[in-house]
């Protein structure tokens, strides 16, 4: 998705909740806020797809875990709300956040086990901002689902192609691990879900793009 600022000037990340209109997606990037594009039709099947595989186990294994509709992760520090493509939130540490009652917000790592964002045209945002700003609150793991291959070379390299990456917190830093094609995919989502991923070729699914089909397989320890 296109973003395009609604106004240069700054605003605290109160006034941008007080202002946010029903319908509509919006952020705040370092008190800008910014209007997020209707997304695309293959964006919103890879969004579906990925969210139905993670739902099907929480649901499964009842674990205290949901995915809202548009709550806003907020870095502490910065004033700056995202609304990811997937949020995995666990329920049971929301009594810890003080601005979920009111904000539908969440700004501890312990309330997020996992996020996800589907990369549009304005793909910085995610292997760069997003991707640092998840990283400093701590959160335990970050998907890029990179379906029509939008990110940097030096991300999914030249020729360009498309990639799946599992970034996972180590020391306080992301590790980037890559995933195409046939290559299992390697997650902590098993320590939270019960199980692992694994990335393989599958008529079932198509990412649009890509050069082969893909399915996310969440079969059982």
């Amino acid at each position: 998705m296109t973003t395009a600022p609604i106004t240069l000037k700054t605003v605290t990340f109160e006034e941008f909740t007080g202002w946010r209109p029903e319908g509509g997606r919006y952020e705040l990037h370092n008190g800008v806020i910014v209007e997020m594009a209707q997304p695309t039709g293959k964006h919103e099947n890879v969004v579906g797809f990925l969210a139905r595989k993670i739902t099907v186990e929480f649901d499964r294994l009842n674990l205290p875990y949901h995915i809202p509709k548009t709550a806003l992760v907020k870095p502490p520090q910065q004033e700056s709300g995202y609304s990811p493509d997937i949020l995995l939130i666990n329920r049971d540490n929301l009594i810890n956040e003080p601005l979920w009652q009111k904000e539908s917000t969440v700004s501890q790592a312990a309330s997020i086990p996992l996020v996800v964002e589907v990369v549009s045209t304005n793909w910085r945002d995610d292997y760069y901002k997003k991707f640092a700003d998840y990283e400093e609150m701590g959160i335990p793991e970050f998907w890029i689902a990179d379906y029509a291959a939008l990110g940097g070379r030096n991300f999914i390299g030249d020729p360009k192609q498309p990639a799946f990456f599992v970034c996972q917190l180590v020391n306080g830093e992301y590790q980037m691990n890559m995933f195409r094609g046939t290559t299992p995919l390697k997650s902590r989502i098993k320590n939270l879900l019960g199980c692992h991923l694994e990335l393989r070729e599958s008529r079932r699914y198509d990412w649009s793009v890509a050069p082969k089909h893909v399915h996310l397989v969440f079969p059982i320890n």
